[in-house]
Formats: C-alpha cells, sequence, structure tokens
C-alpha cells in the first residue's frame, strides 16, 4: 500500500485532538510537527489504546536488508478517548487493507537447512516481528527430511492460516505434499497459505513472493501478505505423485542442484559455481520429450503475460474443486507416466537436451530470472530448453543475460 502517514515524535497527541481540523489523513496528526517520522502503513505492526496512551508498533528499518520492532507512545486525555479509538481503528484499517488480522501461524524450522542458523534468525528477527503483529504461533522444529511431510498431512487446517517455514525451498516443498496426502487436499490447500522465512540456501519463494532474502523483511511481508492462488504441478514417477511449486528440470540445472551439496557453505554461489562448470563441459543429457504447448511464440507469450498482469482480479482455486466431496487431489487432466500419450502433444527433438526447464515462478536465486514471464495462477508452466552442445561463447552469453535482463529473448 503506497500510503504514509506523519508520526509526530515529539508532541503529545493531546494537542493532535484540539486541532483536528488542520490534521493530514490520518485525522489525528497536525502540520504543526517540527520532527515528522515518516513510517509506511506497510510497516506498522499494531496500535491499541490503553487507560493512558495509544502504543504503536512498527516495523522500523535498522539497514537497507532488516527491520525490527519500534514503537511510539501518544498520551490520551480522557475527553479524547472516543476520537483516539476511532483513529485507531483507522489506522489499522489503513495499514491491513485487504490483508488477515493477527494471523494464526504454524512456523516449522529447519536446524539443519542452509547454515543451520534458523533457530537463531527466528528468534532475532522474525518471531519479534510475528508477535508486535499480535499474530499466533505454533513453533515446531522439523527433525529429519520428510518429517514436514508428516506434520502437514496431520495438521488441522482449521486451526492455522498459514504454515511458515523457516528454512530453504524444500520445507514449503514439503509442505505443500503434505497437505496434498490429506483426504480433502484440494479444500486444505486452499485454506492453509503455505509460506516462506528465508533461513536456506535456495530461498527463491521468498524471492518471488517478497522480493526478498532478508528473514525480517519477509516477516513482515507474512504479517501483510494478502492470500493469492499458485498453480502446483503434479510430477508422477511410477505409482508416486508429487506436488511441485517452483521448477521441474532435467539435465543441468537439476546436476546442478544435486550436484553441489557439498558446497552449501558457499551459500546460494553454489549454484552459480556448479552452472558455468557444467555448462563449459557441453554435457547433453538425451532423453524423450513430448509437451502440450498452447503458447508457441514469444511475441504471444508477452501477450499473455501484458494481459495478465493488467488483470487485477484476485484468483482463487476453482470453487467446483473446493466445494466437491472427492476425496484427495484432483486427477490428473492428461494422465500419468503410464498413460497414453495425448494427441494434443507435441514430440520435441530430445537428443541433445542440455537443459530442459520449466518454471511456476520467474527467479530460481537472486538475480536468476529464468522465467521472466510467468505467473503465479494462470495454469501454466514457462518451459526453457537448450542444447547441450551449443557453443562455449553462446553459453557464457546465456548465462550472462539471465543477470541482465535479455535471457528471454536470446535466439537460442
Amino acid at each position: 500500500m503506497k500510503a504514509w502517514a506523519g508520526l509526530d515524535a515529539d508532541t503529545d497527541i493531546d494537542e493532535y485532538f484540539s486541532e483536528r481540523e488542520s490534521s493530514n489523513c490520518c485525522g489525528l496528526i497536525t502540520n504543526k510537527a517540527k520532527t515528522t517520522q515518516v513510517v509506511p502503513f506497510f510497516n506498522v505492526l499494531w496500535a491499541e489504546l490503553s487507560d493512558f496512551d495509544i502504543t504503536i508498533q512498527y516495523a522500523k528499518p535498522a539497514s537497507k536488508n532488516h527491520v525490527r520492532v519500534a514503537s511510539i507512545n501518544y498520551l490520551v486525555d480522557k475527553p479524547q478517548r472516543t476520537y483516539a479509538t476511532s483513529w485507531v481503528s483507522n489506522l489499522l484499517d489503513r495499514a491491513y487493507g485487504q490483508s488477515q488480522r493477527k494471523k494464526r501461524i504454524k512456523v516449522l524450522i529447519n536446524p539443519f537447512g542452509g547454515k543451520g542458523s534458523a533457530q537463531k534468525w527466528f528468534l532475532r528477527d522474525i518471531e519479534p516481528i510475528f508477535a508486535a503483529a499480535r499474530c499466533e504461533m505454533d513453533v515446531e522444529r522439523t527433525l529429519y527430511q520428510g518429517h514436514a511431510v508428516e506434520i502437514a498431512e496431520k495438521i488441522d487446517t482449521e486451526a492455522y492460516d498459514v504454515v511458515a517455514s523457516c528454512s530453504g525451498d524444500g520445507l514449503p516443498h514439503e509442505v505443500f505434499n503434505g497437505l496434498g496426502k490429506k483426504p480433502d487436499a484440494v479444500a486444505a490447500l486452499s485454506k492453509v497459505a503455505v509460506v516462506q522465512l528465508p533461513c536456506g540456501t535456495g530461498n527463491a519463494m521468498s524471492w518471488n513472493l517478497n522480493g526478498t532474502d532478508s528473514t525480517s523483511i519477509a516477516a513482515l511481508c507474512i504479517v501483510k501478505g494478502i492470500r493469492t492462488a499458485l498453480d502446483l504441478t503434479s510430477i508422477t514417477q511410477g505409482s508416486n505423485r508429487t506436488l511441485s511449486f517452483l521448477s521441474q528440470a532435467v539435465g543441468i540445472i537439476a546436476e546442478v542442484d544435486c550436484g553441489t551439496e557439498h558446497l552449501r557453505w558457499m551459500g546460494s554461489a553454489r549454484f552459480t559455481y556448479g552452472f558455468l562448470v557444467r555448462l563449459l563441459r557441453k554435457t547433453v543429457y538425451p532423453c524423450d520429450l513430448a509437451v502440450k504447448i498452447d503458447i508457441p511464440t514469444k511475441t504471444k507469450i508477452k501477450e499473455h503475460y501484458r494481459r495478465e498482469v493488467t488483470n487485477h482480479e484476485r484468483k482463487s482455486l476453482q470453487s467446483s474443486l473446493v466445494d466437491s466431496e472427492s476425496t484427495g487431489l484432483p486427477p490428473f487432466t492428461y494422465g500419468d507416466i503410464a498413460s497414453p500419450l495425448s494427441s494434443s502433444f507435441t514430440t520435441l527433438p530430445g537428443d541433445k537436451i542440455g537443459n530442459f526447464y520449466a518454471g511456476n515462478m520467474a527467479l530460481m536465486a537472486p538475480g536468476a530470472n529464468f522465467f521472466p514471464a510467468t505467473l503465479p495462477s494462470d495454469g501454466y508452466l514457462d518451459l526453457v530448453t537448450i542444447d547441450g552442445d551449443i557453443s562455449r561463447t553462446a553459453a557464457i552469453k546465456s548465462f550472462l543475460a539471465i543477470e541482465n535482463g535479455n535471457f528471454f529473448d536470446m535466439p537460442h
């Protein structure tokens, strides 16, 4: 919300009440203030009226990439309490807009992910912001791989509004799949928002949804977040069905992710290093490849993107799915891996594939915008395929184009 409230840090609030006709947009702050502290409505966490004063708690920038909880107090005379009550209510309305207040948050902490600092970052950066915003927190630490799947499968979806993972991208992936195992999977996935508090090596979900890898700023974004529909993809291997929210890869990207586990100490730089090493080797990953192409050209993709981003109607899960009595996840539209290939699919050459990359979100890492035209809930995956035997010069140009924003328009 691009609105601002001027908060006078030096003058008692009773002066404002006595001169309401000269007040600003909130109806409380006069223009006579000598020292004004500007606080975005987005940063206001809570405000309340006690017997003697108004307390406003907000997220104060401590550095470019960090906010901390701060507060301002104003004395209130008894005759002004009615007006003060109205002002506090108005402030919270402006601060939260359509966002739900006092969210009930199930917090999952992966103590082993990334550099192993999730517990410390939660206590230092995240918990104070949730507490100041009057969020209810239920904190649980994951003990082993797959634990979050079990937790999400058993969770009472009526008891929580949000499941927030202090982790990398692995824990949200597990949460989606745990919710997908519930008997009422569609309803469960529509009721509970799944978010990430960036505490891992890969924090792509937070970069895409919050625009940051700062734990404190991400916590603020979750406090002020608005429930938004997100496409999920089903992956089948044998009889197993797995939900994916971020991307699916065969080739160099998949190998980079799996082949640099021993380099987690490098942080997100491990992906850049692994990508460059494998890119220069000109490795190919032959495969059988068939895709359903709905928007075939880059020009049409751009038109679709522009049309969708100007449509400001909020999307939700199809009501027919949510309201149905069907158990589990909805059936596959085109069958599973064992089903006959639909005639609507196109077979592509796969003998020289170097990278097959399908994305549901734009950023795969900081500065790595592989899918600039992707949208959260348009029903499509964006697909990139690159042959592994292209020249090293072309490979390096492709790599550099990802960071400078020209990757989408590369000819190969």
